[in-house]
């Protein structure tokens, strides 16, 4: 009986970890270290903490899933979870952004997290966590610089009309054939994290890009 109880105990406890980590937006483990390891010449940074709900609340979840062609977790991704961007100073003047978000990966939870520039190109990328056997080869720089100078426009062409000439992501593979799965969540995750960037903060920049691929 001992034993069941530990048992049922830890499973609880498995349970609420993940209900808890989807339920919490990625913040920076250390921002002031995080912020000039990506932008060293910032002099500073500000905070938002952002939910969809007050950018179009559900219809803006629904026009995500359009773009992502998948549904959104209603409990990692609901409209009221809280998004940390970090506007990066150099003095008074914004230089770049930081931001991430909580993607479900096939052992459980990831975060990725981006520095992108005013236009949001993507400056820098890196797992901040990701449970994975595979882990140390997802983190390897030789596989997350790949990512460095895409746009959303590289993932909606990628989306629309993969394995086209222009299609840079199309070209990067897995860095393990053994955990390809946590390779497709990478980039849904990524997708996601430049599309809400686009809706919060670009004045929907690239959704011209999106019409004109999908032939609108």
């Amino acid at each position: 009986m001992k034993t069941n109880s530990i048992l049922i105990g830890l499973m609880a406890l498995c349970i609420f970890s993940n209900a808890l980590f989807g339920a919490t937006g990625c913040t920076l483990n250390d921002p002031d270290r995080d912020v000039l390891r990506m932008f060293p010449k910032s002099t500073g940074y500000k905070t938002d903490f952002i939910r969809l709900k007050e950018h179009g609340g559900e219809v803006t979840v629904k026009e995500i899933e359009e773009k992502l062609k998948g549904p959104v977790d209603p409990t990692y991704e609901s409209i009221d979870v809280p998004y940390a961007y970090y506007t990066i100073l150099k003095g008074k003047e914004p230089i770049g952004r930081i931001h991430g978000l909580n993607q479900k990966g096939t052992f459980g939870g990831m975060q990725l997290i981006v520095a992108t520039d005013l236009n949001g190109k993507i400056l820098h990328f890196y797992y901040q966590k990701i449970s994975s056997p595979a882990a140390r080869k997802f983190k390897q720089k030789d596989f997350t610089k790949q990512f460095v100078g895409l746009t959303l426009e590289d993932f909606y062409i990628n989306k629309l009309k993969p394995g086209s000439e222009k299609d840079k992501i199309g070209k990067i593979t897995s860095p393990t054939t053994d955990h390809a799965d946590d390779f497709k969540n990478t980039l849904r995750g990524l997708m996601k994290n430049l599309i809400q960037l686009d809706i919060i903060h670009l004045n929907r920049h690239y959704d011209t890009v999106y019409k004109k691929l999908k032939g609108e």
